[in-house]
């Protein structure tokens, strides 16, 4: 029996390096990417969370990049994956989505695909069309114009007064929920006044975890941050199954076309509503927090373009009757707004790329991506490129004044692009420039503690922006 013991002991090391070596060299049918896949189980996890005190893309891309080139192999989390910064390879990745890859869907919305008679890819197809189509009616320019356009107006004003009635602000999470709640009623017919669930609450706390190291265990920033998930799915769920039974059929929100819509979408369950709106609520009040609070940072600390932005509000005001609520056509013409917006959306690159999983292997310029591997398309990377934005890390609105359509159509993806493009892209961009509107009109405002901007690879403000508002005299 010792014997055997002191067999299995010595076994042990050479079993490790096999273990070690197969893990750094995945199989594949061709060459793989240059890259590192890091330590085995956790890969190269760690390093991509260390937090850079940059607006720059995250140092975990950039020095790849630079030692291995434009295009690496790495592990996440678990998950094999390349990334690329290769303008021509991303492009050509998002031309062949349901060929060689697909949309990279939450594991929920996967098992979906595998629908009975029809292929992965199809399913997917018919998916993402039908969640386009009525995520647009939510937020098509006709409803944004003739409905949803007041309701901001009115929501920014009693934010922004209730704000400046308080000592202190945090500005990223009093946004998100605000934004949470605001979003969550036009797409559910959710109350935060009256409802006893705290659906932001969940939300909120949710997102600040979601980039800390994936180990599900008790005690754990990232099992807090699925606990926090799961109260906010089953708030939703609830939502749902009440909405379904219900005898009110006349609402006129997503929940209930998702409903009456059940019979002829095979694919819509309650369970799949759930995780949409869950999707959406996330998406839509994390991309509008982050910026803002960038937005309000940048602009404490460059007084002339605030002056310029007020002005241009100013000016507005003075040409519109007294106490009359912001039109669509006063919206549009804020120019100088949309320069500041748009810078920062390019400093902010709150989406770092985006994500598509090779349903086949996919072959370029000599190297092979196995299929089921992800490919991030990393184009925020254009967003920093000194040779479009002149010295990119400065915060200069005034560049976009000058610069070509051309050029910002190719090179300026905050929404992603295409047929792509975020349906909620103007959503976001009417809530922050009315939010600067009135913002600017009626209140001013001091930092009390700047929060330290950082990635991880997301945009983050350490402990927290904390502000004093008040109204202008």
């Amino acid at each position: 029996m010792l014997t055997i013991i002191l067999f299995l002991v010595a076994l042990l090391p050479l079993y490790y390096a096999f273990w070690i070596n197969k893990w750094r060299n995945p199989n594949s049918k061709g060459v793989l990417p240059p890259g590192s896949m890091g330590f085995p189980v956790i890969g190269e996890t760690l390093q991509l969370l260390i937090p850079s005190f940059s607006l720059d893309i995250h140092p975990f891309i950039r020095k790849r990049t630079q030692r291995y080139g434009p295009i690496f192999r790495s592990n996440l989390a678990g998950q094999s994956i390349v990334i690329s910064t290769d303008p021509e390879f991303n492009r050509y990745i998002l031309t062949q989505e349901g060929r060689l890859v697909e949309i990279w869907y939450l594991n929920t919305f996967s098992k979906i695909f595998s629908l009975e008679g029809e292929s992965r890819t199809t399913a997917a197809g018919e998916i993402h069309k039908y969640m386009r189509g009525t995520f647009l009616t939510q937020f098509g320019l006709e409803r944004l114009k003739e409905k949803l356009l007041p309701q901001i107006v009115n929501m920014v004003n009693e934010t922004l007064y209730s704000w400046s009635t308080q000592e202190v602000i945090k500005v990223k999470h009093a946004v998100s929920t605000t934004i949470c709640d605001f979003t969550a009623k036009i797409f559910c017919g959710y109350d935060a006044r009256v409802s006893p669930d705290k659906l932001s609450e969940c939300f909120t706390t949710f997102a600040e975890g979601l980039m800390s190291f994936p180990l599900n265990l008790p005690g754990t920033t990232y099992y807090q941050c699925l606990k926090n998930q799961q109260k906010a799915i089953n708030i939703l769920k609830k939502m749902v199954k009440e909405r379904r039974t219900s005898a009110e059929k006349h609402v006129e929100d997503f929940l209930s076309t998702a409903l009456n819509d059940m019979e002829k979408e095979k694919f819509l369950t309650d369970d799949f509503i759930t995780t949409l709106l869950f999707g959406l609520l996330f998406a839509s009040f994390e991309t509008i927090s982050t910026t803002m609070t960038l937005m309000l940072n940048l602009l404490s600390s460059h007084p002339s373009v605030l002056q310029d932005l007020m002005a241009e509000h100013e000016s507005i005001l003075q040409n519109k009757p007294l106490d009359s609520s912001i039109k669509w056509d006063e919206y549009k013409s804020m120019t100088f707004t949309h320069q500041v917006i748009n810078e920062t959306l390019r400093l902010g690159n709150v989406a770092p790329g985006l994500l598509r999983k090779a349903i086949k292997d996919v072959h370029y310029k000599g190297y092979t991506i196995p299929a089921g591997w992800t490919i991030m398309v990393a184009t925020s990377i254009r967003h920093v490129n000194p040779e479009i934005y002149k010295n990119p890390l400065v915060f200069n609105p005034y560049r976009w004044k000058d610069l070509d359509s051309h050029i910002i159509s190719k090179n300026f993806t905050p929404f992603g692009g295409g047929t792509r493009q975020c349906v909620g892209a103007e959503y976001s961009r009417v809530i922050l420039a009315i939010f600067l509107h009135v913002l600017v009109t009626k209140y001013r405002w001091t930092i009390i503690k700047e929060g330290k901007i950082g990635r991880n690879p997301l945009l983050g403000f350490g402990d927290g922006v904390h502000m004093k508002f008040f109204e202008k005299q």
